[in-house]
């Protein structure tokens, strides 16, 4: 293959991933929507309240936790980034990409469907690859959902879901609503809903 060839054969495959980003852009939640559930889940876990008065005290509050708590700031301007990719602003995403990780090592990838209502209580969290997470998700420090090796293909999360400190969920797995994983616990196998798993590989708590 010529070098020519080559650079249209790569120029292609940026242009279909971009494609892909947008499409997938568009299944998350609007910047609104996505701060209307995640406010109130933040009060909620942080024990502080359980009900929004009205559109001020939510503005109110999303302030406050944005300047008390670095991983909300972050998880904010993720949702932003968000909004500017899917009304196809070039740049800046980036740049929100780049002020997410420098704030509290939140990284979230460009592929990702994040649905309202995830609470991200402290920073170093990771979320990668063609990857879902439902709501009202807990995603505890130094957690991974991501890829195994050679797959681009993520998790897909369900509803409330609590991810234990330094937990990972890895590769083309479906962990099912309400399950809690515990610290440090490796999921790479498909979870049914309501079950706690620990340890490496994760497996089901048997009582």
């Amino acid at each position: 293959m010529s070098l020519l060839e080559t650079l249209r054969t790569n120029l292609s495959e940026v242009r279909n991933r971009r494609a892909q980003h947008r499409m997938l852009a568009q299944r998350n939640p609007g910047f609104r929507a996505a701060m209307r559930a995640d406010i109130p889940a933040a009060l909620k876990y942080r024990g502080e309240r359980s009900e929004i008065r009205d559109k001020w005290d939510l503005a109110l509050q999303g302030v406050r936790l944005a300047w008390v708590s670095d991983a909300f700031l972050a998880q904010a301007v993720y949702r932003g980034r968000v909004a500017l990719r899917r009304h196809g602003v070039p740049v800046l995403p980036a740049v929100a990409h780049r002020v997410s990780m420098v704030l509290s090592d939140v990284c979230i990838g460009e592929p990702v469907v994040m649905a309202p209502g995830v609470y991200i209580p402290h920073g170093q969290v990771v979320v990668d690859g063609l990857t879902e997470v439902g709501s009202d998700v807990i995603l505890f420090p130094w957690t991974t959902i991501g890829l195994r090796s050679g797959n681009f293909q993520g998790p897909k999360v369900g509803d409330g879901v609590r991810l234990g400190t330094g937990a990972r969920v890895l590769g083309p797995v479906q962990v099912g609503a309400d399950v809690s994983v515990g610290a440090n616990a490796v999921v790479v196998s498909d979870v049914p809903d309501g079950v706690t798993v620990v340890g490496v590989p994760a497996r089901k708590v048997t009582s």
